[in-house]
């Protein structure tokens, strides 16, 4: 009898676990679930749908100002929808590794069958009469407190505060990215309009003057070859309006990418003038520490150094003992009913002695990456440097070209008022 319950009890264990183990959820993650805006966003309550159903989700206007281009852009592009999400991880992250300096209080519980009978508790005294059975039941509330790890929790919260602080920079610096690109697109296409708009006046003016060079050459007071000059370069301007136009429905669909307009982008326009800044003079050694000292992806990379140089401080606490201090209280039950209270607190140190050299390499690991984020900041630093020095090249043949321009419409107008006197 008593064989065929041990049976029983072992084939009902085998099938339990024939049953749970590889347990999946049964209703698995969709990666193209809707996604709430997370909060403070200008769009809190609005839902990012499937690829192939997305729809606008904000009203856009069909005529923009280039501030509205900025605050839909701001409101809408995706980059900066991931981002956000990419500073609530850091969040998310940073809560965690500060959870590690609670105290860790879980329920746990057990049932095992022996061949043999078992004491229930251990004896308290000698010649103490004690309880057994097969059937052993417990359950216990475990607290464990870490009290010392090598400075490992400290520095592990710091290296997340910092890199919350390095994706908070670069969430900054791509809303920053985001205005200039939106911008100077939108300038662009300001300027390409009167672009377009010079040679719509040029072609029409060419084909007047085309028809006043076929009524001469009806009138045998111009030369064939004059009339076939005339279409080459009415052809040529005809050319270059179909070229600039293109140009103008590309910006169209670049600023359409920006402000996350999914549907048609030819019906975007934007309003506006463009204004010439007076010249500036500046130089590269001048504003070298201006652009250190606000450009947010230079500051989030001196974060992550800083983060990474904390981690290097949490492996080296591999090499520490750990102290915690261990409490616990349950109850032991026989298959028979009866039961004990059980209790007992204490320390629990754990020296690590020999791990396969694990704390060594983690080490040399981070401090490997110590390095590359070192190499990284000082390339950084140089790009930067670089910019700041095109920047100001940029500005400055850009005054020339301005009053360059400025005489070229002067003598222009000098010489139609002469053509037509």
């Amino acid at each position: 009898m008593k064989f065929l319950v041990r049976k029983k009890f072992y084939i009902a264990m085998a099938f339990s676990a024939a049953l749970l183990a590889g347990c999946a959820l049964t209703k698995p993650t969709d990666p193209y679930a809707s996604v709430p805006r997370l909060q403070g966003s200008p769009m809190d309550h609005q839902m990012a749908q499937k690829p192939e159903a997305r729809k606008q989700s904000i009203p856009i206007p069909d005529h923009l100002t280039i501030a509205q281009a900025i605050q839909i852009a701001l409101a809408n592009n995706p980059e900066i929808a991931a981002t956000q999400w990419d500073v609530a991880t850091a969040e998310h992250r940073h809560q965690i590794v500060q959870a590690g300096r609670w105290p860790n209080l879980s329920v746990e519980g057990g049932l095992q069958h022996f061949l043999d009978d078992q004491r229930l508790i251990p004896t308290r005294y000698n010649g103490e009469p004690g309880i057994f059975d097969r059937d052993i039941y417990r359950g216990d509330l475990v607290l464990k407190l870490p009290l010392f790890t090598g400075g490992r929790i400290t520095s592990e919260v710091h290296a997340a505060e910092l890199l919350r602080l390095a994706e908070k920079r670069r969430l900054a610096r791509t809303r920053d990215e985001l205005v200039f690109n939106v911008s100077s697109t939108c300038y662009a296409m300001l300027s390409q309009r009167e672009v377009i708009r010079s040679l719509e006046f040029s072609t029409a003016t060419m084909e007047e003057h085309r028809k006043q060079v076929s009524e001469l050459l009806t009138a045998q007071k111009v030369a064939q070859v004059d009339l076939l000059r005339t279409e080459v370069r009415l052809a040529d301007l005809r050319q270059s309006l179909v070229r600039e136009q293109s140009v103008l429905a590309v910006q169209s669909r670049l600023l359409a990418n920006l402000i996350g307009l999914d549907g048609d982008a030819d019906r975007i326009s934007i309003e506006g003038t463009l204004l010439v800044e007076p010249d500036l003079d500046w130089t590269a050694e001048d504003s070298m520490p201006t652009a250190l000292r606000l450009r947010n992806d230079y500051l989030a990379a001196q974060a992550r150094l800083e983060a990474q140089a904390r981690r290097v401080d949490a492996a080296r606490a591999g090499h520490w003992p750990t102290l915690s201090l261990l409490a616990g209280y349950g109850v032991r039950a026989a298959g028979s009913g009866e039961s004990e209270d059980v209790g007992a607190v204490g320390l629990g140190v754990s020296v690590p002695l020999f791990e396969g050299w694990r704390a060594t390499e983690q080490v040399s690991q981070e401090r490997a990456a110590l390095e590359a984020a070192r190499e990284r900041l000082r390339k950084l630093e140089l790009q930067i440097r670089r910019e700041v020095e095109t920047a100001v090249l940029d500005i400055q043949s850009g005054a020339q070209r301005i009053d360059a321009t400025r005489r070229a419409i002067e003598q222009a107008k000098e010489s139609l008022r002469i053509e037509r006197m």
